[in-house]
């Protein structure tokens, strides 16, 4: 599903901006791309199970990577099984939670529950979340301009997170940035799974 091209100042978008797409003739193409030797890897970005079960019934390449909004707030943990299964990499987008976006939140950076283990392991919220992260065998994209929190966030590799710690972030209220989004979009684009 996408947003047709169009000056679409209204959020949510109106069913008429809305447009649907050939799934199958898309992945053939992108199939046909990476035979021809053009790219190396195909993938796909916020696709549920129940999308992934679509599209590997027709794919004779499956994707090597689903792209998704994973963070300690929005977790997946049967949307990261199943890639698991299935042999898909995760990367997580928004590992932070898109601060300071319209579609974002601070619901990861004002955790408490992420603070208080930041505090006992001397690190940020944000090298808390990105560990918990690389500990799920997660990848990651992160984006920042800040040299400093650059630096910080490659600093996540000389500890480890404790099992109270996982205790305590499997506690966080689970919220994606898109439900506050509109409810056809979101139900469309998650299949109703978290």
């Amino acid at each position: 599903m996408a947003v047709k091209e169009g000056n679409w100042q209204e959020y949510p978008y109106p069913e008429e901006a809305m447009a649907y797409f050939d799934l199958k003739g898309v992945w053939q193409a992108m199939e046909e791309c990476q035979k021809q030797g053009l790219t190396k890897f195909i993938g796909v970005s916020n696709f549920s199970s129940k999308k992934l079960q679509n599209l590997l019934s027709f794919a004779t390449i499956p994707p090597s990577v689903n792209q998704i909004e994973l963070n300690p707030t929005w977790q997946q943990k049967k949307l990261r099984e199943y890639c698991q299964k299935e042999g898909i990499i995760v990367t997580a987008y928004s590992p932070l939670g898109s601060v300071g976006t319209l579609w974002g939140s601070n619901g990861v950076m004002d955790n408490e529950l992420l603070k208080q283990i930041g505090e006992a392991h001397g690190k940020s919220v944000a090298q808390v979340s990105l560990r918990w992260l690389y500990e799920l065998g997660v990848t990651t994209a992160v984006k920042s301009y800040n040299k400093e929190r650059m630096k910080q966030n490659i600093e996540i590799f000389d500890w480890s997170l404790t099992k109270d710690d996982y205790k305590k972030i499997d506690e966080i209220k689970q919220k994606s940035m898109f439900s506050n989004g509109p409810s056809k979009l979101t139900e469309t684009l998650w299949d109703e799974e978290n």
